[in-house]
C-alpha cells in the first residue's frame, strides 16, 4: 500500500482503487470526491440508491460510500442488498455517512446492515483516508485468497483448501502457546432444501450472518460443501465448543422450526499435538456429526 492509499502490486506497479460515492447532496458528495480525488483514487458518483446498485454491479468498486438518506432507498438498505451480491460480499468496504451527527441508533442500523464504518458530519477527511487505506489492505488480502480458490464467493468463508491451510496455521500457533483448539463441523437440515437451490443459499447466508454478527475474529470458518460448514476455534475448550453448537442451533431455528442442525465436535490440546493435528481435528469432528435434539 502506498502513502496515497493506492493498492500496490507485488512488482511495484500501482493499481488505481475505485471509490463509489452515492449521495444526492451535491456539496457533501463533492467534498468526498475532492478528498479521494486528491489522493489519486478513481471516483464514481451515484445520486440514488438504485443508481448505486447499478454502478456497483457494473464497476465492482473497491470502496463504497453511501449516504444514509437518499431519495429512494436508504443507505442501510442499499448496503444489505450489496452484501447479498457474492461479488461484493463481506469483503468490500462499505461506509455509511449521514448529514448530521452520528447517533447511536443510526450507527447500530448501519453496522447491522453490514457497514464497516459510519461517519457523521463534519467528516474528518484525514481520518477517513486512514481508515480506507486499512480497509483496502484487508480487501486486497481477501481478494488474493479468493483468486487462489481459498475463499467461497457466496459466503466469504474459507473453502476446504483454504480452511485446511488456515487450520494448520492456527494449530501451529496453538502448539507454540499451549492453547486448546476446538473444531465444530455442522450441517443445517431443512425438508425444503432438496427441492430449491435458492433455499440452500438462504440457509447458507443465515450461517454467514450468524458469524458476521456473533463470530470471533480469531475463528476460521469454512464452507466444506453446499451446506456443510466447519469452525476452527483457537483457545476454546470442549465446553466452549458445545456452547457454540447451542448458539448455532438457536440461530438456525430462528423460530421457524424448519431448520435443524447436525453437528460434530473435536478438541485438541495443541501443546502436545502431532504435525498432522489440524487434519486430525477436522476429521474427528466430521466423523462425530450427531443429530441435534
Amino acid at each position: 500500500m502506498t502513502n496515497s492509499g493506492m493498492p500496490e502490486m507485488a512488482n511495484g506497479g500501482r493499481l488505481q482503487a475505485t471509490v463509489l460515492i452515492a449521495n444526492d447532496q451535491e456539496w457533501s458528495a463533492r467534498s468526498l470526491e475532492s478528498i479521494f480525488g486528491a489522493e489519486g483514487y478513481r471516483v464514481l458518483r451515484a445520486f440514488t440508491g438504485v443508481q448505486a446498485l447499478k454502478q456497483a454491479d457494473a464497476a465492482l468498486p473497491d470502496v463504497i460510500i453511501l449516504d444514509r438518506q437518499m431519495p429512494d432507498l436508504d443507505g442501510a438498505e442499499v448496503c444489505r442488498r450489496l452484501r447479498a451480491d457474492p461479488r461484493i460480499g463481506v469483503t468490500t468496504p462499505i461506509i455509511i455517512t449521514t448529514a448530521g451527527q452520528a447517533g447511536r441508533a443510526q450507527k447500530a442500523e448501519a453496522f447491522e446492515a453490514g457497514a464497516w464504518d459510519f461517519f457523521g458530519q463534519p467528516i474528518e477527511g484525514e481520518i477517513l483516508l486512514y481508515k480506507v487505506r486499512t480497509f483496502l489492505q484487508s480487501k486486497q488480502a481477501a481478494d488474493l485468497l479468493r483468486s487462489d480458490r481459498l475463499l467461497d464467493p457466496g459466503t466469504g468463508f474459507y473453502t476446504r483448501t483454504g480452511l485446511d491451510r488456515r487450520a494448520r496455521e492456527i494449530v501451529a500457533e496453538a502448539r507454540r502457546t499451549g492453547q486448546q483448539v476446538a473444531c465444530v463441523v455442522f450441517v443445517p437440515s431443512d425438508p425444503d432444501l432438496e427441492a430449491a437451490l435458492e433455499r440452500i443459499e438462504e440457509v447458507a447466508q443465515r450461517v454467514a450472518g450468524f458469524f458476521r454478527e456473533s463470530g470471533r475474529a480469531a475463528d476460521a470458518v469454512g464452507r466444506l460443501g453446499p451446506l456443510e460448514f466447519a469452525v476452527i476455534a483457537p483457545g476454546t475448550s470442549p465446553e466452549g465448543a458445545a456452547t457454540l453448537v447451542d448458539r448455532l442451533k438457536g440461530a438456525m431455528s430462528d423460530g421457524d422450526g424448519r431448520v435443524t442442525l447436525r453437528a460434530g465436535c473435536s478438541t485438541l490440546d495443541a501443546g502436545h499435538g502431532s504435525p498432522g493435528a489440524a487434519e486430525e481435528l477436522l476429521a474427528r469432528a466430521g466423523s462425530t456429526l450427531r443429530v441435534s435434539a
